[in-house]
């Protein structure tokens, strides 16, 4: 293995960044009337944005596919090829479709025109190439042309579709801000990432997934600590002679009551229960409850309704969802 370090070779990385970040900066032009159009159009269509290409382009129209799904957008992909062997059904009349190809000329994409101009869907084109034909069939350019990649040989797709990704980045972002997508829109896009989960899940999710643990207010110590050690959960709910909630005994109160009392075989579980113990509403947001219980160093909450029991929310849980 060669751990020699080739100056050579990382001056060429470098520059390489170099030629994609200027390309990215020379898109700035690019933010234009015409720019303007794109979003208005988007904005007053009725139906989706699809978006198409092939080879790299494809790539990047998936990714800006994606970007605007998840930023309030409907979007779709299309893959050139495959639209004129059936997946072209997936176009809608008040569709807009949005083409990617750096030539302007890139055949697949050619070929599409005379369909999407018989059911008079809007076409924006994003293209280096604002004379070609894609460009000219277009209703709206995207100028998204470069002065050269950054391969060496300046033939691999590198800086154009940097630049391609980078406009097709800016154009999602501002119809997301003109609709005033919310970060609770956002969320709503992402139930499985973090901040979805913040924003989403609640108590109710959670707790009917453990053992609920329950004593009377008469229960024998040495069935509190049997109850306790089956159910797992490091605590146990006291509930009175109408099965209302009294209390809870956890782990720390037998701990205490062991450092107290020599004897404590006579003991019940309301002589040593927290008679006001913690709760929590199904209806709270997780997060809500797992800030409630680092704040107090606590390991547990009892889900209640006033006095009714419900179950117990455990702060392994709230971290094994993916709150932190």
């Amino acid at each position: 293995m060669n751990t020699k370090i080739d100056k050579n070779i990382l001056e060429i990385g470098k520059k390489v960044l170099s030629a994609e970040s200027e390309a990215i900066l020379s898109l700035k032009s690019s933010i234009n009337t015409s720019f303007q159009k794109a979003i208005d159009l988007i904005l007053d269509c009725k139906g989706k944005v699809v978006l198409t290409g092939v080879g790299k382009s494809a790539f990047i129209a998936q990714k800006i596919s994606a970007t605007m799904n998840s930023t309030g957008q409907q979007a779709v992909f299309l893959h050139s090829s495959d639209a004129l062997h059936g997946d072209i059904g997936i176009l809608d009349k008040n569709d807009i479709v949005l083409a990617l190809s750096k030539s302007g000329e890139t055949e697949e994409v050619i070929n599409l025109l005379p369909y999407l101009k018989k059911y008079n869907n809007v076409l924006i084109a994003l293209t280096g190439n604002v004379e070609s034909t894609l460009a000219k069939a277009s209703n709206c350019i995207l100028d998204a042309s470069v002065a050269k990649e950054a391969c060496t040989n300046n033939l691999a797709p590198t800086s154009s579709t940097t630049a391609a990704l980078a406009l097709g980045d800016a154009l999602s972002i501002c119809l997301m801000e003109a609709r005033n997508f919310t970060e609770q829109d956002f969320a709503k896009n992402h139930p499985a990432g973090s901040l979805g989960k913040k924003m989403l899940l609640r108590v109710s999710d959670i707790y009917p997934n453990n053992a609920i643990a329950t004593v009377s207010t008469e229960s024998k110590i040495q069935d509190v600590i049997i109850e306790i050690s089956s159910k797992r959960i490091g605590a146990t709910a006291v509930l009175d002679e109408d099965q209302k909630l009294a209390g809870i005994v956890t782990d720390g109160d037998l701990r205490r009551m062991i450092r107290q009392h020599q004897d404590f075989t006579h003991l019940k579980a309301k002589d040593i229960m927290s008679a006001k113990p913690l709760t929590v509403a199904p209806e709270t947001m997780a997060i809500d409850a797992l800030n409630f219980m680092n704040a107090r160093s606590i390991t547990q909450l009892i889900v209640a309704k006033e006095k009714d029991l419900l179950g117990f929310v455990h702060l392994h849980d709230l971290l094994k969802a993916g709150l932190s």
